[in-house]
């Protein structure tokens, strides 16, 4: 598990990201830094499209990021989410967001929010995801 500074700086990154988001539909910004077991930071944010399934969500950019530079095994992730233009407040991953991390964490892979007073939140994907489905 991270440490609370590490959790902070993590979510700090997770918070830029999200300023890169493209919600022109949604309206809801969000950003994910996900912090791979060799200590880099890949950055994601949600991007959708008009047409809407192929919108993609800043957790899965994240990972998809990080896959596509060779990385496949990871600590940590922080999401930072909420309405265009406001203070990033409790945003969870999805479903479909969780079964992805599933397949590349483990069940003690941390998951780093804010909850409803605006204080970090840590998670594991075993708490936010119990009796996953995995094929591997």
């Amino acid at each position: 598990m991270l440490a609370g500074t590490e959790e902070m700086k993590l979510m700090e990154e997770a918070v830029k990201a999200r300023q890169r988001s493209y919600c022109p539909y949604s309206k809801f910004a969000v950003g994910a830094a996900l912090l791979c077991e060799d200590g880099t930071i890949v950055l994601g944010c949600n991007v959708e499209s008009g047409a809407y399934s192929p919108s993609n969500c800043a957790e899965r950019t994240a990972i998809f990021a990080a896959v596509a530079q060779g990385k496949r095994k990871f600590r940590a992730i922080a999401v930072a989410g909420g309405n265009q233009g406001e203070t990033a407040g409790p945003c969870y991953p999805c479903g479909v967001c969780r079964q992805v991390m599933a397949e590349f964490c483990g069940e003690d892979f941390q998951v780093i929010c804010k909850n409803e007073e605006g204080q970090i939140e840590s998670l594991t994907l075993g708490e936010l995801l119990p009796r996953n489905f995995k094929l591997l």
